[in-house]
């Protein structure tokens, strides 16, 4: 069986986009969580914009607790997008097979993402679970992912599993987004090409960015009440926000989430750190990007001299 060594490249390159951006904008991403996992009354918060929790962290001398949960997401960022990237580019790569066209269309590209990112939840589920906790632990108690992990029931562990599974529209729109955008943009480039493989065409490193960030900002707006509510429920069993046992129970379910917020915070509540994670999810993924478009070459190159290597150059025994 032939080795699918395009989207090994994609899966490999990705992934180390996603290694990197994670850990630049990690802080980013607490501050952010914190913020969004907490539901009250207006009057009665305890952080009343992002800001506030970096100011916890540095009053209280813990800022490196901003740090908590770095491992286990790093871990959880590494095997989704290289579970993502692959399963995207052998999906796509098949649909083209298959249909026989040169280009997918953006039905197509949004169906092959959904399905990408299907298989990428169900995987990864309980790091992703097992992280937002750690995030939202408060500040210096966070505790390891064993430890996190072994205090849950298999149940627990894939809370939020059914507002993960929605929201693999998310990365489908942004993918979906991207493509068609690069597509355009190097439509003037591409050509039809013979004889055997060649590296795959690369954006910019500007372009990537600038596509990147346009695609992830139209992905977020249109997800995010789900967004909110996924943070919600993985962060119920936190103390906190000094949740009664009746508040946690509620807030595990997508209906008990999307009253709490109805109830305590009114309509806009569904938009609450909508800025943070724009700027957040923005940055990383056009980061993500950026480096990906830019290691895939090199990535392919590699990939192509070790099948050489490994399955050409014969094996030389030594003479006795």
């Amino acid at each position: 069986m032939e080795l699918d060594l395009e989207s090994i490249a994609e899966a490999t390159s990705g992934a180390i986009g996603a290694l990197v951006s994670t850990t630049v904008l990690y802080p980013l991403d607490t501050c952010k969580t914190k913020y969004q996992a907490e539901v009250r009354a207006k009057h009665q918060q305890k952080y009343r914009n992002i800001s506030d929790v970096l100011w916890e962290a540095i009053s209280t001398r813990q800022v490196f607790s901003l740090y908590q949960g770095l491992g286990t997401k790093n871990l959880q960022s590494y095997i989704s997008q290289f579970i993502y990237f692959y399963g995207y580019g052998f999906f796509k790569r098949l649909y083209l097979k298959k249909s026989g066209n040169t280009n997918i269309g953006a039905k197509a590209n949004l169906l092959v993402a959904a399905a990408a990112g299907a298989c990428t939840v169900i995987v990864i589920q309980p790091l992703d679970t097992a992280s937002s906790k750690m995030q939202t632990s408060e500040f210096g108690k966070a505790e390891g992912l064993w430890r996190t992990l072994s205090k849950s029931t298999w149940r627990e562990a894939f809370d939020g599993l059914g507002i993960s599974l929605l929201l693999t529209a998310n990365p489908s729109i942004q993918y979906t987004v991207f493509d068609q955008l690069k597509q355009r943009l190097l439509k003037g480039k591409l050509g039809s090409k013979t004889g055997k493989a060649s590296s795959p065409e690369a954006l910019s490193a500007f372009s990537a960015f600038m596509l990147g960030a346009v695609s992830k900002c139209v992905a977020t707006i249109l997800t995010y009440p789900a967004i909110r509510c996924k943070v919600m429920i993985q962060a119920a069993d936190s103390d906190e926000f000094g949740k009664s046992e009746a508040d946690k129970k509620s807030q595990k379910t997508i209906s008990g989430a999307l009253f709490a917020i109805w109830k305590r915070e009114g309509p806009l509540g569904f938009f609450k750190g909508l800025q943070a994670q724009i700027v957040k999810t923005v940055l990383s993924s056009a980061l993500h990007l950026m480096i990906k478009e830019k290691i895939t070459r090199t990535t392919w190159i590699l990939l192509i001299a070790l099948k050489r290597y490994v399955f050409v150059t014969p094996v030389r025994l030594k003479s006795t």
